[in-house]
C-alpha cells in the first residue's frame, strides 16, 4: 500500500440555488478519478444574497475553480477579475477558473458545449440559419456561440417579447450574424430555410417528461438538425416528434458532457474522458 505524503486537494465548487439535484459533481469527480487527478468537486447551496460571500470565500480558500448555475450566471460578472471574449458577449458566466496570479476568470461553456456536440454530429454550422425556442440563459449562450461559429442568421422565438427582442439586440450588437424576433403566441410554425431548430426552453425537463413545446411539427423538414438542451431524459418528446418528420436529432446530454469537458480543461489543463462523463450522467439519470 502506498502512503500519501501530502493531502492537499484542488477544490472545485458549484454555486447555485436550488442545486441539490444537479448531477455535475458526480460527472466531474468520475472524470477526475479517471484522469488520476486529486481534485474534489463540492455542490454548495448558495442563495442570491450569499453569492458575493461565496466568491470571496473561494478566493480565500484558493479554490481552483467553480461552476455557477441559476440564479448566479449574470450576477457573478462584477465579482470576477476578467471574462473571456465569449462570456463578455454572452453576458453570463457558468465557469470560473483561478489563474496563475490568483485572479478569477469567467467563461461560459454552455454554448461551446452545444457547438462541439453539433460538430460531432457532422454538421457544418458556417452559413447556417438557426431558430432558437426560448430566450433564457441557454438560448443566450447558444445564440452567441452559433454566431461566432459562422451561422448567418439566428431567429429567436419566445413567449415574452421583451426578453426575445433583448437577445436579438445582443446578437446584432455583438456578432456579425443577422437576427430577428418571432412572436410565439400560439402554435409556432418553423420558417422555411431553417437548418437548425433548438429547443432552449425547459419544456420536457424531468419530472415533466411528457411536456412538448407548442410547435407545428409538420413544418419540421428532414434536412434540419433538431436539438434539445434538456439532458434528462435525453430523448425528449420534442426530439421524438422531430424524428418522426425525418429530421436528424441532437440531445442535451452531449451538450452537458461537452460543456463539462471544456470546464475540466480550464481547471486541470487535461483533456476529460467524455465517455466517462457520459456514462456517469447516464447512471445518475437512470437512478433518478
Amino acid at each position: 500500500m502506498t502512503v500519501p505524503t501530502q493531502f492537499l486537494s484542488e477544490i472545485i465548487a458549484l454555486f447555485g440555488s436550488p442545486v441539490a439535484e444537479n448531477p455535475t459533481q458526480y460527472m466531474q469527480e468520475e472524470a477526475f478519478r479517471a484522469a488520476g487527478l486529486d481534485f474534489r468537486y463540492v455542490t454548495l447551496e448558495v442563495r442570491a444574497d450569499q453569492l458575493a460571500g461565496a466568491v470571496q470565500g473561494m478566493r480565500a480558500m484558493n479554490f481552483t475553480g467553480a461552476n455557477c448555475t441559476i440564479p448566479h450566471k449574470v450576477a457573478v460578472l462584477p465579482l470576477l477579475d476578467s471574462l473571456t471574449e465569449a462570456a463578455e458577449r454572452i453576458g453570463a458566466v457558468n465557469t470560473i477558473a483561478r489563474q496563475s496570479d490568483g485572479s478569477l476568470l469567467g467563461e461560459n461553456t454552455d454554448g461551446k458545449g452545444f457547438i462541439r456536440a453539433a460538430r460531432e454530429s457532422g454538421r457544418d454550422l458556417a452559413g447556417g440559419r438557426a431558430l432558437l425556442l426560448g430566450a433564457g440563459g441557454a438560448a443566450r449562450a447558444i445564440a452567441i456561440e452559433l454566431a461566432l461559429a459562422g451561422a448567418s442568421e439566428i431567429l429567436i422565438a419566445n413567449r415574452t417579447p421583451a426578453r426575445g427582442e433583448e437577445l436579438v439586440q445582443r446578437i446584432l450588437e455583438r456578432t456579425a450574424a443577422r437576427s430577428a424576433f418571432i412572436p410565439w403566441e400560439a402554435t409556432l410554425r418553423i420558417p422555411d430555410g431553417i437548418d437548425f431548430v433548438v429547443n432552449a426552453t425547459s419544456i420536457g425537463l424531468y419530472p415533466d417528461v411528457e411536456a412538448i413545446p407548442n410547435v407545428d411539427f409538420t413544418t419540421i423538414q428532414p434536412q434540419q438538425l433538431a436539438c434539445d438542451v434538456i439532458p434528462n431524459p435525453p430523448r425528449t418528446p420534442f426530439l421524438r416528434a422531430a424524428e418522426e418528420r425525418g429530421a436528424t436529432t441532437l440531445d442535451g446530454l452531449g451538450m452537458l458532457v461537452y460543456q463539462g469537458a471544456i470546464a475540466f480543461m480550464l481547471w486541470t489543463g487535461h483533456e476529460a474522458d467524455v465517455e466517462v462523463m457520459r456514462r456517469a450522467l447516464e447512471r445518475v439519470f437512470a437512478a433518478a
